[in-house]
């Protein structure tokens, strides 16, 4: 049977509401995130040394991104509040690209899946090494923030494939 609404977002008329989610069993959810930070020689080398002024780069960063995974019901309207059982944020330095790479890995046991709270701690993660860094490189760049993986819930795994 295919869905004849895939938006579950809207209704009939086209109008946004929140899905209801109080029918749906609880299962164990989980959703992998990733994105890049690029930024200067002098800022890279000051993040990788741990030298920036404004202090520890990538702990503030994750607890960031921990953060924001908790308020993503407040900064997304249609999303639920959870009840976060898992947070991990990762962070491996590209050397060659001057970069960050940043994998949040969020689950749950729960009626909906963390997909938004894993591209959230991402983004956040991201903003927040461009915002201690500012001072020293404004033309850093945000990329390639996207879903890796997600798995429970109804729609199953799914797995962003290598060629994606």
């Amino acid at each position: 049977m295919v869905d004849e609404n895939p938006l579950s977002h809207f209704d009939e008329a086209g109008n946004a509401r929140m899905v209801d989610v109080g029918k749906k069993n609880d299962t164990r959810r989980e959703a992998t995130a990733e994105g890049t930070i690029s930024m200067s020689d002098q800022a890279y080398s000051l993040v990788r040394q741990g030298n920036v002024k404004k202090g520890d780069v990538l702990g503030v960063a994750r607890i960031a991104g921990v953060m924001a995974v908790k308020k993503v019901d407040q900064l997304i309207p249609l999303c639920h509040p959870l009840a976060i059982t898992g947070v991990d944020i990762e962070f491996s330095l590209d050397d060659k690209q001057k970069a960050i790479h940043i994998v949040a890995t969020v689950s749950i046991t729960g009626k909906t899946g963390v997909e938004m709270e894993a591209l959230t701690a991402v983004s956040v993660a991201a903003l927040t090494i461009y915002d201690m860094c500012k001072a020293v490189d404004k033309s850093m760049e945000i990329s390639d923030i996207r879903l890796l993986k997600k798995s429970g819930g109804k729609s199953g795994l799914f797995e962003r494939s290598v060629t994606e």
